[in-house]
């Protein structure tokens, strides 16, 4: 993965110096590594120190958190990420024009905190108790703050503090459960505590980009006034909005309706199946992270060959990782999901291989969906998205497959498969324009 990055970095000779590209993404790779494998911790250490239902709980809120944060406050990230990357590519180094950004970001926070409470007594009985209802309303504001940091880092391509970042995150998280597990605290609520503290430990990277910040070249130009404006910022932010929506529900979407076709319980068990593409997605945002502001500079200073070659250079790394993960899953999948999350549920190798060969597709669909931002298409990749997610939701509701999870996993990678194809055809049609 890391070498991939380099690859890509070395391959594409636009925008800022290859190396220092190279050893971003680097950096970047590890620390996201990290937070997947810190991540997977902590759900692996509170399912051993919670009953099934007190676990599926903290499971679905998780699932609805990560909704919430990527459809709300990641498209603001995607936003800054490639209006920074475009402008430094055309020589315009400081002076980003922040405050739509912030406009959007600031807005969205506010109007989730109205409708959360609107919705504050369905939002205790759906979670249980009301501490889990305030547990995800502070990290869902947390984490607006925290996806605008994000978004600044990577349009910078500052990916050590994007790493440093994400790192807190999860290494603040998983110290919760731990804590539970030696006897320091005990219960449910401790548990989810550290869902909140995350976001919250994530920021003490900003002190650090505020220092950088004031040595960035300040002969710059001056933005134009006109250069991003709310309604083509609200716009492109709506879309990847769209995106993300799609992306969520595939992730999280049938773990909610698990919950309601079945139990927490279920709904539990999918969660975990899904973890084998949850972290590999986390681990690979290392690459789509840099890869937008990346290919946004190529567009606005290369032709199509070098967009082409970055492209399917990370579709290749994709292959080999994900052939990797399948074959691992093959040889000793169901015994480490026995380890890790005990034995309550039976995990096939059959199921576990679908899930690893939708992960890789939905990675390479990611991919294409990068190329399309970058080329401006935000609005027809969020099309693709939600007609998929759309008929997933739709097949987790029937009773084709009478195994809940394993109709999740085939769902997932049948769901991914036809993303894939979409958002292909839309690559291959806008390499075809002049």
């Amino acid at each position: 993965m890391t070498d991939a990055a380099a690859e890509l970095a070395d391959a594409e000779g636009a925008g800022p110096p290859p190396s220092g590209y190279g050893r971003g993404a680097r950096i970047l790779s590890v620390g996201i590594a990290a937070t997947g494998l810190f991540t997977f911790l902590y759900f692996a250490v509170a399912s051993h120190v919670l009953g099934a239902e007190a676990y599926g709980e903290i499971a679905l809120l998780w699932s609805i958190l990560f909704v919430v944060m990527s459809v709300l406050y990641r498209p603001v990230e995607q936003l800054l990420s490639r209006t920074i990357a475009d402008r430094r590519a055309r020589g315009l180094h400081s002076g980003h024009p922040l405050r739509v950004p912030l406009a959007l970001q600031g807005g969205i926070a506010l109007g989730f905190l109205a409708v959360a409470l609107a919705a504050r007594p369905q939002l205790e009985d759906l979670f249980g108790s009301a501490a889990l209802f305030w547990i995800f309303t502070g990290a869902a504001l947390a984490y607006a703050a925290s996806y605008f940091a994000r978004g600044y880092f990577a349009g910078h391509q500052w990916f050590a503090l994007y790493g440093g970042l994400v790192l807190f995150e999860s290494v603040s998280r998983v110290c919760f459960p731990l804590a539970v597990a030696v006897g320091i605290a005990s219960g449910q609520t401790a548990v989810a505590l550290g869902i909140l503290a995350a976001p919250l430990a994530s920021l003490l990277v900003v002190p650090w980009a505020i220092a950088r910040h004031s040595a960035l070249d300040a002969d710059a130009p001056p933005p134009d006034p006109a250069e991003l404006t709310l309604r083509a910022g609200g716009g492109f932010a709506l879309a990847v909005a769209g995106i993300q929506l799609g992306e969520q529900a595939l992730l999280n979407g049938g773990v909610i309706v698990a919950d309601s076709v079945a139990d927490a319980a279920v709904a539990g068990a999918v969660f975990n199946a899904l973890l084998i593409t949850r972290a590999p997605l986390q681990l690979f945002q290392a690459i789509q992270t840099s890869l937008l502001p990346h290919l946004a500079g190529l567009e606005a200073t290369e032709g199509h060959a070098a967009f082409s070659r970055a492209i399917r250079v990370t579709v290749l790394a994709i292959a080999g990782f994900a052939a990797a993960v399948a074959l691992g899953l093959l040889v000793i999948g169901p015994w480490v999901m026995d380890v890790v999350f005990g034995d309550d549920t039976a995990y096939g190798r059959a199921g576990l291989m679908i899930v690893a060969v939708g992960m890789g597709l939905h990675l390479v669909a990611g991919t294409l969906n990068q190329a399309a931002l970058a080329r401006g298409r935000a609005g027809a990749a969020a099309a693709a998205w939600l007609l998929v997610a759309a008929g997933f939701l739709v097949w987790m509701t029937l009773p084709a497959v009478s195994d809940v999870l394993l109709r999740a996993q085939v769902g997932y990678a049948g769901a991914a498969a036809v993303l894939c194809a979409v958002l292909y055809a839309l690559y291959r049609r806008d390499a075809a324009a002049p």
